[in-house]
C-alpha cells in the first residue's frame, strides 16, 4: 500500500512539474512586444523615448515583460486597462500589456525597497506585502489621473475652441477647414483639444466619415461636454442644418455650463470650509477655558 502511494504522489510531482516546466517554457518563448511605431501610441512612443527618463531605461525590460503577459488569458484585465489608455490619450504609448507589466515591475520594485527599509527599521516583513500592492497599483493610477486631468483640459477648451469653428465657418471655410484652421494657429499644439481636433482631421484625411470620426473623438473623452458637441455635429450632419449656426448655440450653451459649473464650486466651497472653521472654533474655546477648568479641577479657584 506504502508503494503505490509513493508512485502516485511521484506521478502527482511528476505531473505538476511538467506542467509548471511547460508553462515557463512558453513564457521564455513569447516574443518580445513589439514597440509601436504608427499611429498616435507610436507618436507618444516617440515622444516619450525623446524625453528620456525612467520610462526610456525600463521600456526594453517592459516589452519583453509584456510578451509574456501576452501569453497569459487576462482578457477580463486588458479590456478596462485599454479604455483607460484611450482615455489618457495613449498615455506613453502603453498597449494594455505594457501596462500589467509596468505594473508588475513597478510592485517588485517598490516591494523590495520596503522589504530592505523593513529590514533596517527591525519591523515585520509582511508589510512589505502592502508596498508590493501600492506600487502595483501607481501605474494604473497614474494613467487614471492623466485621463481625468485630460478630461478637464477638454473641458475648459472646447467651448472656446468651438466658437472660434464657429466664427471660420461664418467666414467661408468648411468644418473640416475651420478645424485645421484652429490646429494649424494653436500656440501650444500639445493641448488636449487641438490633439483631438488634429487626430479628427487625420482621421477625415484617410476616409472615415465625418460622423465616424466624430463619435471616436466622443469615445476617447467621454464627458457631457464632448458628447454634447459631437451629438449636435452628427445631428446637424443628418438634418441639414447650418453646422455654423449649431457650433455658435454649442459655444454659447457650454460657456453658459461652465459658469454654472464655477458658481457651483464657489458655493461648495464655503460648505467645504465648514469643517475646517469649525476646528479652529474648537481650538480657540480650548485655549480660553482651559486654565479655567484645570483651576477648577485642582482648586484653585476657592479661597486663599
Amino acid at each position: 500500500m506504502i508503494g503505490w502511494l509513493n508512485i502516485l504522489l511521484a506521478l502527482t510531482f511528476a505531473m505538476i512539474l511538467g506542467g509548471v516546466s511547460s508553462f515557463v517554457f512558453q513564457l521564455v518563448m513569447a516574443p518580445v512586444a513589439a514597440r509601436p511605431a504608427l499611429g498616435a501610441r507610436g507618436l507618444n512612443r516617440a515622444k516619450a523615448l525623446r524625453r528620456g527618463g525612467s520610462f526610456a531605461m525600463v521600456e526594453p525590460l517592459v516589452r519583453v515583460l509584456a510578451g509574456w503577459v501576452g501569453a497569459l488569458p487576462l482578457d477580463r484585465i486588458r479590456k478596462p486597462l485599454r479604455r483607460s489608455l484611450v482615455h489618457a490619450g495613449e498615455y506613453l504609448g502603453l498597449s494594455e500589456d505594457e501596462l500589467i507589466a509596468m505594473c508588475v515591475l513597478s510592485g517588485l520594485g517598490l516591494g523590495a525597497v520596503g522589504l530592505l527599509v523593513l529590514e533596517l527599521l527591525r519591523l515585520p516583513s509582511m508589510l512589505a506585502i502592502v508596498a508590493f500592492c501600492l506600487g502595483a497599483m501607481a501605474p494604473w493610477f497614474r494613467v487614471l489621473a492623466v485621463a481625468h486631468a485630460r478630461a478637464r483640459s477638454v473641458g475648459r477648451g472646447l467651448p472656446g475652441a468651438v466658437e472660434l469653428a464657429a466664427m471660420c465657418m461664418s467666414a467661408g471655410l468648411d468644418f473640416p477647414g475651420s478645424l485645421r484652421r484652429i490646429t494649424d494657429s494653436a500656440a501650444d499644439p500639445g493641448d488636449p483639444v487641438i490633439e483631438e481636433f488634429s487626430r479628427v482631421l487625420r482621421e477625415l484625411d484617410l476616409g472615415r466619415t465625418r460622423r465616424s470620426a466624430m463619435e471616436g473623438f466622443a469615445a476617447r473623452v467621454p464627458t457631457d461636454q464632448v458628447c454634447e458637441f459631437v451629438n449636435s455635429v452628427v445631428q446637424a450632419e443628418a438634418k441639414g442644418s447650418p453646422l455654423a449656426n449649431v457650433l455658435t448655440i454649442q459655444a454659447q450653451t457650454q460657456r453658459l455650463r461652465r459658469s454654472i459649473a464655477a458658481e457651483e464650486t464657489a458655493a461648495e466651497a464655503a460648505l467645504m470650509l465648514l469643517g475646517p472653521m469649525t476646528l479652529i472654533f474648537l481650538c480657540v474655546i480650548v485655549l480660553l477655558l482651559g486654565p479655567v477648568v484645570i483651576r477648577f479641577m485642582t482648586g484653585g479657584l476657592g479661597p486663599a
